[in-house]
């Protein structure tokens, strides 16, 4: 009876700091810990208009439901990169056991520091202070014609290329063009 308890207090004791990276890592980075609704993807993914073979960047990419509906529902290689070791190992094993290793790929990086030149789209969300720290490293390592997608947050020195008001949608085309969400509704109103 004593090694059942052991066994399980072993298992909870596990389960609770897996539990607790999950959250806590992410959180450290500043970045959301809610992921976004697989219908709200889509919504991004067919505004920003994804097109089979493209490649598609998450950056923090979380559970990996972006990377999979980027590669299943609309034949993009996806490539998502997460700082939290344990979404990572997870995200693995999801490519692994839906049949996915050649379209989507999960690396361990800090995507402040990755070489995303390779995008044709990418997808992030995080917060507007996260945002305007990555601006300059996005301005940077985007070739010309990448469209960025942020969920929630916008850049607030860019103007969106297209803005879904429901879902909180911007799509950015790189390079940006200044100006903000202002300068983009004046635009669409009049």
């Amino acid at each position: 009876m004593n090694v059942l308890m052991l066994v399980v207090y072993g298992i909870s004791l596990a389960y609770f700091a897996l539990t607790l990276l999950w959250v806590l890592i992410p959180a450290f980075y500043g970045l959301p810990s809610k992921p976004t609704q697989p219908d709200r993807i889509r919504k991004a993914l067919r505004l920003a208009g994804l097109k089979p073979g493209e490649v598609l960047y998450d950056l923090g990419a979380g559970d990996g439901r972006v990377l999979l509906i980027a590669a299943k529902e609309f034949g993009a290689k996806a490539v998502g990169l997460e700082v939290a070791p344990v979404q990572v190992a997870f995200v693995w094993l999801r490519i692994l056991l839906g049949g996915l290793g050649e379209r989507v790929q999960v690396r361990w990086a800090n995507y402040y520091r990755a070489d995303l030149s390779q995008a044709d789209v990418v997808f992030i969300y995080a917060t507007l202070r996260e945002l305007m720290k990555l601006a300059p490293h996005l301005e940077k390592t985007l070739k010309a014609g990448t469209r960025l997608i942020s969920i929630a947050a916008d850049f607030p020195e860019w103007e969106p290329s297209l803005f879904d008001e429901e879902s909180l949608i911007f799509v950015y085309e790189m390079p940006p063009r200044q100006g903000s969400l202002m300068t983009y509704l004046l635009k669409r109103a009049g």
